[in-house]
């Protein structure tokens, strides 16, 4: 059974990875390939962001390996002082053939946890939360221990919950016979609606992991109680508050919470889940995916967006937009969360991750629901945005998740000395 929203880079530090309405809008100027995007890569903003010459070349052959890995489609954007440069490769629908949009709309999976770990800090700013406030304070009874788990843990993934959505005897069934997980897909199983309140009800009837603070165990748990926080604090909705704080102050119009809709609004690409029933190639079935319910996920990675309103998310959160400076350094202190905090893993801040790339470090988030894997990642002064629907078994799954660092490592350190084009020093 693939994993439903992990952080896809810490599912690849884990793995010793080295070598988941309308349109957007118009084109920004400086950006190519806004529109359809054809079944090879396509778009180099001519006068954005270094899309021309090598530079643009290499980030189209990064992104294209990642369809050469097996994805259906993958599309990107890289934004920074110099414009807008987006591109895709693959096809949006496999049984249509239809090319990828770069300005379509996905499932952008826990990179809801920056946003909702946002609106917390905003609430903290406001004095209406307190970092080290035990989580007993806002949700009484809730959850046991809940005097010894305190905010900031939830917000880093130190808190020790069991997470029933990604571990073995959770909510889903844990199996890789093809048989059981197709009859599960006919019975409805992705399309059931499962709430904030079954999530956590499912964590604490099993044990904690570990005690609180003892080290990083990445748990939607964390976020589905932030969530209830966020309405307990404010008496609205955690997709009304972000909604509110975030996606309406930064006219982020392709951005959504989906709530019980099952499907995407607008264009989009499809979303597959391969079922292998042999050895052979022509023994796997692409089982559409597209339409699911992400209640499970909630404020942990319900969201729906596109590359365009990702990036001047990162741009405006980084940029000191959305947060004082004291809960930025706040959100951007770090635990390592790649098992040992060497050099070149990943660290885990407050809903913010760092991952260090062979020029230096990028912050943000990664996501991963079934059929979609996105990536959202910045620096001061450029952001990246990709998303990628994903196929294949496991190795394939290894290779494009492989590649998709490769297309991080070439967006940002592509035309750094040194950089070269190699993938993230992950492991």
């Amino acid at each position: 059974m693939a994993r439903r929203t992990v952080s896809v880079l810490v599912a690849a530090v884990c793995l010793a990875l080295a070598a988941p309405v309308a349109s957007a809008g118009a084109a920004e100027p400086g950006a190519a390939g806004a529109g359809a995007a054809g079944p090879g890569v396509v778009g180099a903003g001519a006068a954005g962001a270094g899309a021309g010459g090598g530079e643009g070349q290499a980030r189209r052959a990064a992104l294209k390996a990642v369809t050469a890995a097996g994805a259906a489609g993958a599309i990107a954007e890289v934004r920074d002082g110099r414009g807008v440069w987006r591109a895709g490769s693959g096809v949006a629908d496999l049984a249509t053939g239809a090319p990828v949009r770069t300005d379509g709309r996905f499932r952008a999976g826990s990179i809801t946890k920056v946003f909702t770990a946002t609106t917390v800090l905003q609430l903290v700013g406001e004095g209406r939360v307190g970092l080290d406030d035990p989580i007993e304070r806002y949700l009484p009874g809730l959850v046991p221990n809940g005097g010894g788990i305190t905010v900031r843990q939830l917000l880093d993934h130190s808190s020790g919950l069991w997470d029933p959505t990604n571990e073995p005897g959770g909510l889903f069934p844990q199996t890789t016979d093809p048989v059981v997980i197709g009859a599960w897909l006919d019975e409805g199983g992705l399309t059931r609606a499962i709430t904030p309140a079954q999530v956590v009800a499912a964590s604490v009837a099993h044990a904690p992991n570990f005690p609180p603070g003892a080290r990083f165990s990445y748990s939607n748990v964390n976020y589905a109680l932030l969530g209830m926080i966020i309405e307990r604090v404010t008496g609205r909705g955690y997709a009304q508050e972000i909604t509110a704080r975030i996606l309406r102050p930064l006219g982020l119009g392709g951005t959504y919470f989906p709530g019980s809709a099952t499907d995407i609004r607008g264009p989009h690409a499809h979303g597959y889940w391969t079922l292998a029933e042999g050895p052979r190639p022509e023994d796997r079935i692409d089982r559409d995916v597209t339409v699911q319910s992400v209640t499970w996920a909630n404020s942990a990675g319900e969201l729906i967006s596109t590359l365009a309103d990702l990036n001047r998310f990162e741009q405006a959160l980084l940029g000191g937009r959305l947060l004082s400076p004291r809960l930025m350094a706040e959100m951007r202190t770090t635990i390592p969360a790649g098992g040992d905090g060497r050099v070149g893993r990943l660290d885990y801040g407050l809903g913010l991750a760092r991952l260090q790339l062979s020029c230096g470090p990028v912050y943000g988030h990664d996501g991963g629901v079934p059929g979609f894997s996105s990536q959202l990642w910045g620096t001061a002064d450029r952001q990246v945005a990709l998303s990628v629907t994903s196929r294949g078994d496991q190795p394939q799954a290894v290779a494009q998740l492989a590649a998709e660092g490769g297309f991080l490592e070439q967006a940002f350190c592509g035309s750094h000395p040194g950089g070269g084009g190699a993938r993230p020093k992950l492991g």
